[in-house]
């Protein structure tokens, strides 16, 4: 895989055997700050007063999303326990060329760093109010006692992998989300919302990332 400098002048990786980059080409930064930071977790906190989240990733990938959101989460005192899921774990070497730490604090960097590993194989503790797990698992193997207030659905594009947008696979993810939780992602088709709204989703057409005109978001049903 090769990196690849977006719009932003922030790093992405190409995978050559998906045809797919990880990030918005358009810019990787802004795209993980405006669709799952801003649309997906300060949505939900404000709309539920609260301070304290628990985040499901699908495709925890190189790791940006949760660097921004644990730094946002330290320096706003919320409590954040997040669990990514990821069938293809990237090494550690790999991330660490991302250049990441540039758009963090260095105390949510250098917990990152020796946590990764740990992260892998149970909760790794960044600091006494961020959790971090990594479900190293294909996203229909994954299975978890627990529930979720927020999903990040950051899969790769329908076109490269369609069986990550299917109705058996959203179900699957859905099922952990917590009744009034939020489901977020940089996409949005007609056969995206529809499955959905059959899983009892009021669904929003949110203004997408540079790049992009929309994006969708969608909250669970409290029924």
């Amino acid at each position: 895989m090769d990196f690849v400098i977006t719009g932003d002048g922030s790093k992405t990786l190409y995978h050559a055997e998906i045809g797919e980059h990880y990030h918005s080409k358009h810019g990787a930064y802004q795209e993980s700050i405006h669709v799952f930071l801003k649309s997906g977790l300060q949505f939900f906190l404000e709309k539920e007063h609260k301070k304290e989240a628990a985040i499901l990733e699908v495709g925890f990938g190189t790791g940006l999303n949760f660097l921004l959101t644990a730094d946002y989460c330290m320096e706003n005192k919320v409590k954040l326990n997040y669990c990514g899921i990821e069938a293809f774990p990237l090494p550690f070497e790999t991330i660490s060329q991302t250049d990441y730490d540039q758009y963090i604090s260095a105390d949510v960097w250098n917990n990152f760093v020796p946590s990764y590993e740990n992260a892998l194989t149970g909760t790794a503790k960044l600091a006494h109010q961020i959790d971090l797990r990594i479900a190293h698992a294909d996203v229909l193997d994954f299975e978890d006692g627990k529930t979720f207030d927020v999903i990040y659905f950051d899969a790769f594009a329908a076109v490269h992998q369609p069986e990550m947008w299917s109705d058996e696979t959203l179900a699957h993810v859905c099922g952990f989300l917590k009744p009034g939780g939020v489901f977020v992602t940089y996409a949005i088709t007609g056969n995206l919302k529809r499955s959905m709204k059959a899983l009892g989703f009021e669904i929003e057409k949110a203004p997408g990332a540079p790049g992009k005109r929309e994006m969708l978001r969608a909250v669970k049903d409290r029924g």
